[in-house]
C-alpha cells in the first residue's frame, strides 16, 4: 500500500522556522511530483510549493522568498524548508504526490495522486 508520512510540523515563533518532510512508501516506480498544501481552520486548502521530477521548484506567491523545497527522487523525499515564519502560516500542512505505483487493490498507474495524513504548524507572535 503506498503511504505518505510527513513530519516536523510544531509550534514556533513569529520569525522562526521549521522543516517539513514527507516520505512516500510502497511500490513506487517515479515521483512524477511532489506538492505541499495547507489549509487554516475555515479556510480553503491552498497550494504552497510544488516541485517536478526534474528538480523543478515552484512556489505560492505568499511563501516565496521564504519557504524552499527540495528532494523528490531521493529516497522518494520531499522537504519544505519554513523560514521567517508568520501567524498566518498557521495551518495544518499536507503532502500530494503524483506516482508512478503499484497499488493493492488499485493495480498499476503511470500518475496517481496521494496524500498525507498532514502536519500541524502553529506560528505564535
Amino acid at each position: 500500500q503506498v503511504q505518505l508520512v510527513e513530519s516536523g510540523g510544531g509550534l514556533v515563533q513569529a520569525g522562526g522556522s521549521l522543516r517539513l518532510s514527507c516520505t512516500a512508501s510502497g511500490v513506487i516506480f517515479r515521483v512524477n511530483a511532489m506538492d505541499w498544501y495547507r489549509q487554516a481552520p475555515g479556510k480553503q486548502r491552498e497550494w504552497v510549493a510544488g516541485i517536478t521530477s526534474d528538480g523543478s521548484p515552484n512556489y505560492a506567491d505568499s511563501v516565496k522568498g521564504r519557504f524552499t523545497i527540495s528532494g523528490v527522487n531521493a529516497k522518494n523525499t520531499v522537504y519544505l524548508q519554513m523560514n521567517s515564519l508568520k501567524p498566518e502560516d498557521t495551518s495544518v500542512y499536507y503532502c500530494n504526490a503524483d506516482l508512478s505505483s503499484f497499488d493493492t487493490g488499485a493495480g498499476y498507474s503511470p500518475s496517481r495522486a496521494y496524500w498525507g495524513q498532514g502536519t500541524q504548524v502553529t506560528v505564535s507572535l
